[in-house]
């Protein structure tokens, strides 16, 4: 009888027992994301893959991932709980002006910000976050394949890539670049034809930046323009790129 009197006891020590231990496995995070995907323009089918692609990512190398499309998520009270805000393909105007000031107090406050594809579709009245993004969408051709020159590996964005690397993707020209960024990935535009288009589509010429870095007005900033597709986010090299860009805006390790 003594026994079967135990055994219920025995059951829930275990019970609490690793339900301590799986909450602070849960709480053992190297760093809080918040992935932000609000539109306004175009709005691209491979976000819902990126979401799903970033929160593997979470799972696969111990980053906490919190999803959302409402803008109410920027004060300063919602957004200090995390160490990058990941602008997952998002366009047009999508913040008010009380939401621009926290997001800004957010950079300032030394934290980073990771943009991925349309992230430069976004927010062209705002020149604050157009030197932040690091520029401005201008065009771009139908898919199709490009060469990407690989010109600085000395990033965890690019550690792992070859230096010439045959994509697939929207590949987006650029206006108001950012010339003080540093530029990771270029596209060869001999490598593809910038005028299959359903419109006369300009390039940019021998300098074609597709991914870059840099670090702006106290924070760290990645962005690459890759992630048009869904199947993307399928891709070890391009998941790879991503991930890079995220621990490098989180953490701010040295990357040299």
């Amino acid at each position: 009888m003594k026994s079967m009197t135990s055994l219920p006891l025995i059951i829930l020590f275990l019970a609490v027992t690793m339900g301590v231990s799986n909450f602070a496995e849960a709480q053992n995070y190297q760093f809080r994301a918040l992935v932000f995907s609000k539109t306004k323009g175009f709005r691209h089918q491979s976000i819902p893959d990126g979401v799903v692609a970033i929160k593997k990512l979470g799972r696969d190398h111990q980053f906490e991932v919190f999803s959302t499309e409402d803008a109410d998520i920027f004060t300063d009270e919602r957004l200090k709980r995390f160490d990058v805000i990941i602008m997952m393909s998002t366009t047009g105007t999508i913040f008010n002006e009380e939401q621009k000031a926290a997001f800004q107090r957010f950079v300032q406050s030394g934290k980073g910000v990771v943009g991925i594809h349309s992230a430069t579709d976004t927010e062209y009245e705002w020149p604050w976050y157009t030197k932040l993004i690091g520029a401005q969408f201008k065009n771009h051709p139908y898919i199709q394949s490009v060469r990407l020159n690989v010109v600085d590996k000395n990033h965890p964005a690019t550690y792992h890539l070859p230096e010439k690397w045959l994509w697939t993707d929207e590949l987006y020209a650029f206006k108001n670049f950012n010339p003080d960024v540093r530029v990771l990935i270029t596209a060869d535009e001999t490598s593809y034809d910038t005028n299959f288009s359903w419109q006369p589509t300009e390039g940019m010429g021998e300098f074609h930046p597709m991914a870059w870095t840099h670090e702006y007005d106290g924070g760290r900033i990645f962005y690459t323009a890759l992630g048009h597709t869904d199947w993307a986010f399928v891709s070890e090299n391009f998941l790879q790129h991503i991930y890079g860009g995220i621990w490098y805006a989180a953490k701010g390790f040295p990357i040299e």
